[in-house]
């Protein structure tokens, strides 16, 4: 494993513990050469995955590319990452639940809503603005109200 930091290829486990649920193991790792601490991931190498995009074209499906969606959508928002990562874990794991070799990006997408607007409203409205294309104020504004009927109803329940 290459220290991100001086690239040497000598490093040795710190500390060793499932993640994922049990699906992973997370590594954290020292540098030999710097001391730079880094965190690994371990994983069972499941079956590839294709993605059908709305376009129709495939491609393999991505943790990272939901990652990157979830961050700019979280962007100064109190997010954590750990949260995201959560949210991409859960996502993965639904999708593989499926049994399926192929999976549309509109699974996948309405996957990631339903877990992010129990986080933070905010960035659900801006990840679903990028992920629907709202072609028009109504349509936005529609999706706003949704979200905040749902918060109503979750208030109402909590009180």
């Amino acid at each position: 494993m290459h220290c991100p930091k001086c690239q040497n290829n000598n490093s040795r486990v710190v500390d060793s513990r499932p993640a994922d649920e049990g699906r992973a193991i997370r590594r954290r790792r020292e540098c030999e050469n710097c001391g730079y601490r880094f965190t690994t991931f371990e994983r069972i190498e499941a079956t590839p995955l294709l993605v059908i995009k709305k376009n129709g074209d495939r491609e393999e499906f991505s943790r990272d590319k939901i990652l990157r969606g979830l961050i700019r959508s979280a962007e100064k928002r109190p997010i954590a990452m750990e949260q995201m990562e959560k949210i991409v874990d859960k996502v993965e794991n639904r999708v593989r639940s499926l049994g399926e070799n192929e999976v549309s990006t509109t699974v996948i997408g309405e996957y990631v809503m339903e877990y992010l607007v129990d986080l933070d409203e905010i960035a659900y409205i801006r990840f679903a603005s990028v992920y629907r294309q709202f072609k028009d104020m109504t349509v936005f504004l529609n999706e706003l109200q949704e979200v905040i009927e749902k918060a109503g109803d979750k208030k109402e329940k909590d009180e």
